[in-house]
Protein backbone atom coordinates (compact mmCIF):
# COMPACT_ATOMS: atom_id res chain seq x y z
CA UNK A 1 0.00 0.00 0.00
CA UNK A 2 1.27 3.45 -0.92
CA UNK A 3 1.24 5.58 2.23
CA UNK A 4 3.10 8.54 3.67
CA UNK A 5 4.15 12.04 2.62
CA UNK A 6 7.55 13.19 1.46
CA UNK A 7 8.76 16.68 0.65
CA UNK A 8 11.29 17.05 -2.16
CA UNK A 9 12.53 19.65 -4.62
CA UNK A 10 12.34 19.58 -8.39
CA UNK A 11 15.74 20.28 -9.91
CA UNK A 12 16.39 22.66 -12.83
CA UNK A 13 15.91 19.79 -15.32
CA UNK A 14 12.45 18.89 -13.96
CA UNK A 15 13.54 15.81 -12.03
CA UNK A 16 12.33 14.83 -8.59
CA UNK A 17 13.34 11.99 -6.32
CA UNK A 18 10.60 9.38 -6.03
CA UNK A 19 10.81 8.02 -2.46
CA UNK A 20 12.34 4.54 -2.26
CA UNK A 21 9.24 3.08 -0.56
CA UNK A 22 7.11 4.25 -3.46
CA UNK A 23 9.57 2.99 -6.07
CA UNK A 24 9.43 -0.45 -4.44
CA UNK A 25 5.63 -0.51 -4.74
CA UNK A 26 5.39 1.12 -8.17
CA UNK A 27 8.05 -1.01 -9.86
CA UNK A 28 10.79 -0.19 -12.34
CA UNK A 29 8.46 1.63 -14.74
CA UNK A 30 5.38 3.61 -13.78
CA UNK A 31 3.05 6.19 -15.28
CA UNK A 32 2.17 9.80 -14.49
CA UNK A 33 -0.79 11.78 -15.74
CA UNK A 34 -2.98 14.71 -14.80
CA UNK A 35 -4.78 14.15 -11.53
CA UNK A 36 -7.48 16.02 -9.70
CA UNK A 37 -7.03 19.25 -7.76
CA UNK A 38 -4.07 20.31 -9.95
CA UNK A 39 -1.95 17.35 -8.88
CA UNK A 40 -0.16 14.61 -10.79
CA UNK A 41 -1.33 11.02 -10.40
CA UNK A 42 1.29 8.26 -10.53
CA UNK A 43 0.30 4.62 -11.07
CA UNK A 44 2.19 1.35 -11.31
CA UNK A 45 2.27 -0.29 -14.74
CA UNK A 46 -0.27 -2.85 -13.57
CA UNK A 47 -2.68 -0.21 -12.26
CA UNK A 48 -2.19 1.92 -15.38
CA UNK A 49 -2.95 -1.05 -17.66
CA UNK A 50 -6.02 -1.97 -15.60
CA UNK A 51 -7.32 1.61 -15.70
CA UNK A 52 -6.78 1.79 -19.46
CA UNK A 53 -8.67 -1.45 -20.04
CA UNK A 54 -11.61 -0.29 -17.92
CA UNK A 55 -11.85 3.06 -19.65
CA UNK A 56 -11.46 1.62 -23.16
CA UNK A 57 -14.09 -1.05 -22.47
CA UNK A 58 -16.75 1.64 -22.10
CA UNK A 59 -18.33 3.47 -25.04
CA UNK A 60 -16.04 6.27 -26.20
CA UNK A 61 -19.09 8.55 -26.40
CA UNK A 62 -19.15 8.41 -22.61
CA UNK A 63 -15.40 8.37 -21.89
CA UNK A 64 -13.80 10.49 -24.64
CA UNK A 65 -13.22 13.48 -22.34
CA UNK A 66 -11.66 11.27 -19.67
CA UNK A 67 -9.56 9.46 -22.29
CA UNK A 68 -8.26 12.78 -23.61
CA UNK A 69 -7.61 14.14 -20.12
CA UNK A 70 -5.67 11.09 -18.89
CA UNK A 71 -3.99 9.61 -21.94
CA UNK A 72 -2.87 12.77 -23.75
CA UNK A 73 -0.91 13.94 -20.72
CA UNK A 74 0.45 10.55 -19.66
CA UNK A 75 4.15 9.85 -19.40
CA UNK A 76 6.17 6.74 -18.66
CA UNK A 77 8.53 7.35 -15.73
CA UNK A 78 11.72 5.35 -15.25
CA UNK A 79 13.80 6.26 -12.19
CA UNK A 80 17.52 6.86 -12.69
CA UNK A 81 20.18 5.40 -10.37
CA UNK A 82 19.52 8.17 -7.82
CA UNK A 83 15.77 7.45 -7.82
CA UNK A 84 14.91 10.61 -9.78
CA UNK A 85 12.17 10.75 -12.39
CA UNK A 86 11.71 13.41 -15.04
CA UNK A 87 8.33 15.08 -14.80
CA UNK A 88 7.40 16.33 -18.29
CA UNK A 89 6.97 20.10 -18.63
CA UNK A 90 3.27 19.76 -19.49
CA UNK A 91 2.61 17.96 -16.20
CA UNK A 92 4.78 20.37 -14.20
CA UNK A 93 2.80 23.27 -15.66
CA UNK A 94 -0.54 21.58 -14.97
CA UNK A 95 0.35 20.95 -11.31
CA UNK A 96 2.18 24.29 -10.87
CA UNK A 97 5.38 22.50 -9.85
CA UNK A 98 8.33 24.83 -9.59
CA UNK A 99 10.47 23.93 -6.61
CA UNK A 100 9.01 22.42 -3.43
CA UNK A 101 6.76 19.41 -3.97
CA UNK A 102 4.93 16.93 -1.81
CA UNK A 103 4.83 13.31 -2.91
CA UNK A 104 2.03 11.52 -1.14
CA UNK A 105 0.71 7.98 -1.02
CA UNK A 106 -3.06 7.60 -1.26
CA UNK A 107 -3.32 3.83 -0.92
CA UNK A 108 -3.43 2.70 -4.54
CA UNK A 109 -1.61 5.59 -6.18
CA UNK A 110 0.92 8.34 -5.61
CA UNK A 111 0.16 12.03 -6.05
CA UNK A 112 2.65 14.81 -6.67
CA UNK A 113 1.59 18.25 -5.48
CA UNK A 114 3.09 21.71 -5.31
CA UNK A 115 3.92 21.91 -1.58
CA UNK A 116 2.07 25.17 -1.03
CA UNK A 117 -1.05 23.88 -2.79
CA UNK A 118 -0.89 20.66 -0.74
CA UNK A 119 -0.69 22.63 2.51
CA UNK A 120 -3.63 24.81 1.44
CA UNK A 121 -5.67 21.75 0.47
CA UNK A 122 -5.03 20.19 3.89
CA UNK A 123 -5.97 23.41 5.66
CA UNK A 124 -9.26 23.56 3.73
CA UNK A 125 -10.40 20.04 4.67
CA UNK A 126 -12.68 20.05 7.67
CA UNK A 127 -12.89 17.31 10.24
CA UNK A 128 -16.61 17.12 9.48
CA UNK A 129 -15.91 16.24 5.84
CA UNK A 130 -13.55 13.46 6.85
CA UNK A 131 -15.94 12.11 9.48
CA UNK A 132 -18.81 11.99 6.96
CA UNK A 133 -16.80 9.73 4.66
CA UNK A 134 -15.50 7.62 7.57
CA UNK A 135 -19.11 7.03 8.64
CA UNK A 136 -19.84 5.51 5.22
CA UNK A 137 -17.32 2.82 6.12
CA UNK A 138 -18.51 2.40 9.68
CA UNK A 139 -15.30 3.87 11.12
Amino acid sequence: MLIGSYQHNIDSKGRVIMPAKFREELGEVFYATKGTDSSITVLSKESWDELGKKICALPSSKTKDLQRFLFSSAAELIPDKQGRVLIPQMLRDYAHLEKDVMIIGTGSRVEIWDAERWNQYNNDISETQVLEVMNLFGL
